[in-house]
């Protein structure tokens, strides 16, 4: 038997570096590391400037265009809640089950580096439900749609009214909470 703090650093000894195990835990023998998940938080990574960062290329979406900081957070307030998010799951999803909890949408805007981290903690996602959803919001940002537009897309519960599904270099599974 080892106590969980040893397993914790053999784990960060033999994974890659852009992997940590930050805590472990004894866990009952029934555990399941994917179906007795609280909630799961992620973060997506929007760098808003007119030149691109080189040291961020590969952990945020470079968007030039300025957007609107504020039409995007008036959509995400919409997300709150229980809700069915058909409209920003994967094209082709085979999750039946499309209800989900979303604990928190949240707008964080750094103004001096242009970087837009957009905050979503729920029970669970569909497959690319946080990347069609980021997508769709800055179509907001950028003036594309409007808030009752966004809306109307959540509302249809049908993938083919979202907007884009953005990149994936600036999505980060942050927390897992059980």
């Amino acid at each position: 038997d080892m106590d969980p703090e040893s397993i914790r650093k053999g784990l960060n000894s033999l994974l890659p570096e852009d992997i940590l195990v930050r805590h472990a835990e004894q866990a009952p023998l029934d555990f399941h590391a994917r179906y007795n998940v609280k909630s799961k938080t992620y973060e997506y990574r929007l760098l808003n400037s007119e030149q691109p960062d080189l040291f961020l290329r590969r952990y945020a979406w470079h968007m030039p265009r300025k957007v609107d900081t504020a039409s995007m957070e008036a959509c995400l307030s919409l997300l709150n809640g229980r809700h069915d998010f058909s409209s920003f799951k994967a094209v082709r999803s085979d999750n039946l089950n499309p209800m989900r909890e979303m604990i928190r949408a949240e707008l964080h805007h750094s103004p001096e580096s242009g970087l837009i981290r957009f905050v979503f903690e729920a029970n669970g996602f569909l497959r690319h439900m946080v990347r069609n959803i980021v997508g769709t919001v800055v179509e907001a940002g950028s003036g594309r749609i409007s808030f009752d537009e966004f809306e109307e897309i959540f509302e249809a519960k049908d993938r083919k009214r979202a907007g884009l599904n953005a990149p994936p270099q600036g999505l980060f599974l942050m927390m897992v909470r059980y």
